[in-house]
């Protein structure tokens, strides 16, 4: 299972390999602190904390452990947020989708289902991927919801799990979609962005 930037096109979006020139334009869409309530970098305020958490993905890319994406949102050809395949682990073929987030006037539209539609088919039939994992913060029921919409597996709950920026302590709920459930998963997201 090698990892390498690409980009996946659907009918809605399209994700792109993150670049640094990526960053004024997440800035202008993420500036707003309620996106980044339940993410662990607190919220971005300026366009320099943007700019350094781009370098950070990209320096994670190269070390194998990320590959960050930005979502573009293409009636509009604007930046609608980012997302990113994480805890890449070739030699048991599973990864993580998660740290993503979009503008508030993306949110709770097709971009959400059609990027994590591109990204499982992307793991499962491209990558040979047998485990896609996510996590959300306890407290975040709509990003539970959106999971558990998406057809993935709640596997538990990790109690004090991560230190959020502001000190908070956060318990992680997992969830998994297997590529032996990826044949349902697919047919319910391909019939969800039909309608």
């Amino acid at each position: 299972m090698w990892v390498e930037p690409v980009v996946l096109e659907g009918n809605f979006v399209r994700l792109e390999p993150l670049r640094e020139e990526h960053a004024h334009p997440l800035f202008l869409i993420g500036n707003d602190a309620s996106i980044w309530r339940y993410m662990l970098y607190g919220a971005w305020d300026t366009e320099d904390r943007m700019l350094a958490w781009v370098r950070e993905m990209l320096r994670r890319q190269s070390a194998g452990t990320d590959l960050p994406f930005v979502v573009i949102h293409k009636a509009s050809g604007r930046v609608a947020g980012a997302t990113r395949y994480l805890e890449i682990r070739p030699a048991h073929r599973g990864l993580e989708i998660g740290g993503t987030w979009y503008g508030l006037e993306f949110q709770r539209t097709a971009v959400n289902t059609e990027s994590k539609y591109l990204l499982l088919r992307h793991a499962f039939e491209s990558l040979g991927a047998i485990r896609v994992q996510f996590k959300t913060d306890s407290r975040n029921e709509r990003s539970q919801r959106a999971i558990e919409r998406l057809g993935a597996v709640r596997e538990g709950l990790l109690r004090n799990h991560m230190i959020l920026e502001d000190g908070t302590v956060r318990h992680s709920i997992y969830y998994s979609i297997l590529d032996s459930e990826w044949p349902s998963v697919k047919a319910q997201l391909e019939q969800k962005l039909a309608t």
